[in-house]
This record gives structure tokens, C-alpha cells and sequence, in this order.
């Protein structure tokens, strides 16, 4: 999950609707559920375990975006980047960090860890990159607009330290299939680059926030209240994806085997499928809307952070589960998975190179996520992850000129500026 969506401003009938209300108490009602059946040890059959506790994964998400986007309202722009980047990754995170701590305790959770994070990450590109872009620019050409918002979505200003940042992590991230393993140095380098892009971004223009639906109306309360209301819905958020982590995890690998279905892809792609749908509906929305811009800026940020921060952290959490430094362990199956996920974000960060996402790209996109989904042979992932590279070689060769601008921007001028 990314940072919550900077909002377009629209005009508000009232504070808190009933249609505002139903929402924050559906949510809040689903989350208490799944809180009372974990804490009284309630047994349930895995499908409906995972259809109550995942039902907990996506109301604490919606509960977290509302409360995030609202808390811009009171905090300074580097601070409230540093917390909104940490809320952003939190429904993804708890469900892996059990994964990386059960791990080491059962060697065959080291699996589901590396499924969840690479699915998650791969999902962002291939499906929230490329709807962004399809919705937006479908949007325009059906209201009849001119120019290149017909064709394209051209990212918000400052996105070079983006861009940055996503390149290393990835250059960084290819040493780890090489190892067979997820090294707690490995982790050191992505945390570090995480914190680094936290600097740079933190050094951006301060703007007053642009909130709608839930998030104006908690944004518009009285300042006391406001805070108290908003770390109200944190606290409660938090509490319920540490209640249904784990029963919702567990209730992926049960529904797998009691179904038949390969429980690696449930994790692989019904977790982070959770997890992710608040953010790529909220930003779905915003794309046909107009505000494509907002959309896909906000999800780039969401890759930077749980290709960094998340993938960084696993390897902490798996050492201090078996109690010394310890690296989280590849089969052959989950080193092909990096190397896919690795090659899909050279290919996105290739795209980007000029500023914008074209409509043939987010397509492209699209596809080579689409078709490799029923195709799991390692020839067919090996020759997609071929395809993508070759691709971003070709891209970069396009886009040649901006990438000195990208990186004198992303290390040396201020943030915001535009070098495009």
C-alpha cells in the first residue's frame, strides 16, 4: 500500500453524511469482528476464516487511508511523510512479518514470506500502474479531451527521487536471488535507501492537503477532536491487523489444501490482493476523476516503499525470530519470483523515464502480468523476466537524455522542481 492519495478538491454537501457514517462504522463493525472471534479463540473453517479475517485486512486499510490522508492536517510534511510511508506498507507488512516470523520457527513459512512480498509488489505495477493509466485516459477521450492526457498520464512534479531510489532498490535487490537468500545486509541496504528517500522527499514544497468522502470530513473536525478521532482510528486499525494477521495467514495455507489450490499463490496473490484493494480503488476513483496525476504519483510511492521498507525489514524480523542474524532462505521457486518482480520494476521505472505513462505502455504492462499468471513453469517466468529487460533497455535508450536530469535532480536540486 502507498502513501493515502493526495484528493481533488470537490465540493462537499456536508461533514458526516450518513453515507460517511456507514462507511467509517461498516468498517469499524467488520474490524471489531474479526477482533472478538481472534481474541475469544474462535475456531472457524478455513474459507470462512479467510472470508472474516480478510473481511479485517480491508476494513483496517480503508480505516488506516481515511485516518492518514486526515492526519496531513497536523503534522509537518517530513513527519507526516515518514508516518503516512509506515501506514502505507502496514496491512502488507503484518501479514508478511508473521510469515518471516513463523518462519523461523517452520522453515516452510520461508516460502509464503517471499510469495506475499513479491505478489504485492507486482500486483502495484502490473494491475494499479495500468488501470491508473487505462481509466484516465479513457476518461478524457470519452469527455473529448485534446493533448496528451489523451494518451497519457504524465506524473506529478518531483518524481525523480523516486525513480532514484526504485532503480537502486532494484539494482540492490537482484544480489538477492544471486545469494539463494534475503540477508540481513540485504535488508541494511533497502532500509538505508528507505531513509534516503525519506531525506530527499521530505525536502518537497509544502502544500496544504486536498481531502474528499471520509477523509474531509474527519479533515474538517475541530483540532482537538480531529486528533483525537484520527488516532482513535489508527489504534483501532493497528489492533485489528495485529488480531487477524495471523488467522488470516493461516487461513490462506488451510483454504489451499482443503480446496486443492496451490497454497504459494493464494499467498502470492489473495493477501496482497487485501491488503492493496483500498489503494487501488481509492485510486482507480481518482483517475476517473481527472486526477490520473495524484493516482499514479501516489502508487510510485507505494512501490518505492514496499520494495524498500518491506522487503528490508523481512529479513530482521526472520533474525530475531530465530534469535541470532540469519538470512530468510530462496528455494528455486521463490529466486525466479525476485528475478521476475526485479526485471517488472526495471521495465516500470523504464517507462517512467520520461516523466509520463503511456496508454500503450500501461497495457503493455498489464499483459506481462496477465500472462504470466496461469504459467508458472520456470522457462515461461525466466523468458517474461527476458522480455522485460529487453524491453527496459530499449526504453531507456528512448528516454536517454532525462536520465542525467533524473539523477542530478534526485541527489542534488530541491524537490519539487521540475526538470522535464
Amino acid at each position: 500500500m502507498s502513501s493515502p492519495l493526495p484528493s481533488p478538491s470537490v465540493q462537499q454537501s456536508g461533514l458526516f453524511t450518513p453515507v460517511i457514517l456507514g462507511r467509517i462504522g461498516l468498517c469499524v463493525l467488520i474490524g471489531l469482528a474479526a477482533c472478538v472471534l481472534r481474541l475469544e479463540d474462535v475456531h472457524l473453517p478455513p474459507l470462512t476464516s479467510l472470508v472474516v479475517f480478510g473481511g479485517g485486512v480491508v476494513t483496517a486499510a480503508f480505516l488506516l487511508a481515511w485516518a492518514a490522508e486526515a492526519l496531513q492536517r497536523d503534522v509537518s510534511q517530513g513527519l507526516a511523510m515518514a508516518v503516512l510511508a509506515f501506514i502505507a506498507v502496514l496491512p502488507e507488512y503484518v501479514v508478511d512479518l508473521y510469515f518471516a516470523w513463523t518462519a523461523g520457527q517452520d522453515p516452510t513459512y520461508a516460502q509464503y514470506a517471499a510469495a506475499n512480498m513479491t505478489g504485492a509488489n507486482r500486483m502495484l505495477i502490473g494491475i494499479g500502474w495500468s488501470v491508473v493509466v487505462l481509466v484516465a485516459t479513457f476518461c478524457v477521450r470519452r469527455q473529448g479531451g485534446t493533448g496528451i492526457a489523451r494518451d497519457a498520464v504524465v506524473l506529478n512534479r518531483g518524481h525523480s527521487v523516486d525513480l532514484a531510489v526504485l532503480t537502486m532498490a532494484t539494482l540492490w535487490s537482484l544480489l538477492m536471488p544471486l545469494a539463494g537468500a534475503i540477508a540481513v545486509w540485504h535488508g541494511v541496504g533497502m532500509l538505508l535507501l528507505f531513509v534516503f528517500y525519506l531525506w530527499r522527499i521530505s525536502g518537497r514544497p509544502e502544500e496544504e492537503p486536498e481531502l474528499s468522502g471520509v477523509a474531509y470530513a474527519l479533515g474538517n473536525l475541530p483540532p482537538l477532536r480531529r486528533k483525537m478521532v484520527v488516532a482513535l482510528l489508527l489504534m483501532l486499525s493497528g489492533g485489528v491487523l495485529l488480531c487477524a494477521a495471523k488467522p488470516f495467514a493461516e487461513s490462506l495455507i488451510g483454504t489451499g489444501a482443503e480446496l486443492g489450490i496451490d497454497r504459494f499463490l493464494l499467498v502470492q496473490w489473495l493477501a496482497p490482493l487485501a491488503s492493496e484493494a483500498p489503494e487501488l480503488l481509492v485510486a482507480t476513483i481518482f483517475a476517473g476523476r481527472g486526477h490520473g496525476s495524484a493516482g499514479l504519483s501516489a502508487l510510485l510511492s507505494s512501490k518505492v516503499n514496499q520494495w524498500t521498507l518491506l522487503v528490508g525489514t523481512l529479513p530482521m524480523v526472520y533474525s530475531m525470530s530465530v534469535g541470532r542474524p540469519a538470512a530468510l532462505p530462496l528455494d528455486g521457486r521463490q529466486v525466479e519470483e525476485l528475478v521476475l518482480t526485479a526485471a517488472q520494476g526495471f521495465l516500470g521505472v523504464a517507462f517512467l523515464g520520461n516523466g509520463q505513462l503511456q496508454r500503450w505502455e500501461a497495457v503493455a504492462l498489464l499483459l506481462l502480468f496477465v500472462v504470466q499468471l496461469p504459467f508458472p513453469e520456470t522457462g515461461v517466468r525466466y523468458g517474461i523476466s527476458v522480455l522485460y529487460v529487453l524491453l527496459s533497455i530499449l526504453m531507456l535508450i528512448r528516454d536517454r537524455r532525462h536520465i542525467a536530469a533524473h539523477a542530478r535532480a534526485a541527489f542534488l536540486q530541491r524537490q519539487g522542481e521540475d526538470i522535464l
